[in-house]
């Protein structure tokens, strides 16, 4: 399907316009001349959970490979289905599309932290990694190796009714008898040992759970998605095409209904957390429990997220900023030779110590040498 590409361009001298972090606005890369975004005074809403999923049984869309035309060079390229917004391949113009989703993104976080500032955070943040080969430490020595994406997440809320069976461990001592053996010789001698009586109990605890963040892109692993947390939400905004202008932004490829599946298993931590702390005791035992879920919305978002690969001995390691907090993780490499190095002093320390040991008066002898001359 062919899409013709949706840019902003300077008023001054026409040349293309792009998000900055930097002044929270649209800038000329040219003449450095910036335009405004104008804040909406919408509200951010949630949508009703369970009437999206009943429209999303009778709408089976077809991914389509997008056609996008230039609207500087005219070249005509290609976008992945899931892709909105990237560069012109062939003239680096940020180009912009319409997204084709069932739902769309209604509200946004834009980039706070420029790329500038991420490759600060980032170089600072592998300088501290142990062990890492050198290779990975010179990763960002040019701009190009940040990525500013804009990934989609689902936002949940739900109230939850959780009614339990479990057990209170009460622990209390009791005095017993040991036999020992003690300067060669049997004795019997008592001491203290912990038993834990238990005692069935079962209870209901009742949950009000706002915004629990689940990412609905796979560009990106889900836990390093989940390791950005937590994102500002008391700061989304409407969302606004003109944040996307210069970074690259996708549609959702994980569904409406997988994503709750994810934060149910994120609600049922905290869930079994409060149980436990309902039962009470020393110790507890959670047998059974059944969750109900009430009033349950959702928001589609956009998050902002700068990326960096680094490919080590045959395999990938990602890396995420979040745009908002410059928070970072990722995967990380090892360097087998230093930590052999590191081993291989551990061991060579040690035989020094182990020498010394059996040789103390060889050092005693040096030692008073170099002390009387």
């Amino acid at each position: 399907m062919k899409f013709q590409s949706i840019n902003f361009t300077c008023k001054g001298c026409g040349a293309p316009l792009r998000y900055s972090p930097a002044t929270q606005s649209l800038r000329c890369e040219f003449c450095s001349s910036t335009e405004l975004i104008s804040h909406s005074n919408q509200s951010i809403k949630e949508y009703s959970l369970k009437k999206a999923l009943q429209f999303l049984e009778t709408h089976h869309p077809q991914e389509i490979i997008k056609e996008v035309r230039c609207n500087k060079c005219s070249a005509l390229f290609k976008l992945t289905p899931y892709s909105v917004s990237s560069n012109c391949p062939y003239c680096n113009t940020p180009t912009i599309t319409d997204f084709i989703k069932e739902i769309t993104p209604q509200s946004m976080l834009p980039f706070s932290l420029t790329q500038k500032q991420a490759q600060t955070k980032f170089k600072k943040w592998l300088g501290s990694l142990w062990f890492a080969p050198n290779k990975l430490k010179k990763l960002i020595d040019g701009n190009e190796n940040l990525t500013g994406y804009y990934l989609p997440h689902w936002t949940y809320d739900a109230e939850t009714h959780s009614q339990y069976h479990g057990q209170r461990g009460t622990i209390y001592y009791v005095t017993v008898e040991r036999t020992r053996v003690i300067n060669g010789q049997h004795r019997r001698v008592t001491k203290k040992e912990a038993r834990i009586k238990w005692r069935a109990i079962q209870g209901v605890v009742n949950n009000n759970f706002d915004d629990i963040t689940i990412g609905a892109s796979k560009t990106i692993s889900h836990t390093i998605l989940d390791n950005l947390a937590p994102w500002d939400t008391n700061r989304l905004i409407p969302f606004n095409t003109k944040y996307l202008s210069g970074f690259k932004s996708e549609e959702y490829t994980i569904g409406l209904d997988n994503g709750f599946e994810y934060a149910k298993m994120k609600m049922d931590n905290i869930i079994r957390r409060d149980i436990r702390a309902d039962i009470g005791g020393d110790q507890q035992k959670i047998e059974q429990v059944k969750t109900t879920y009430n009033n349950t919305t959702y928001k589609s978002v956009l998050f902002p997220i700068w990326t960096a690969q680094f490919d080590w001995r045959g395999k990938q390691y990602n890396y995420a900023i979040n745009g908002q907090t410059g928070k970072i993780t990722g995967e990380r490499p090892y360097s087998l030779i230093k930590i052999i190095m590191l081993i291989g002093f551990i061991i060579m320390l040690f035989g020094g110590v182990v020498y010394i040991e059996e040789h103390p008066q060889y050092f005693e002898d040096a030692f008073n040498s170099i002390r009387y001359n």
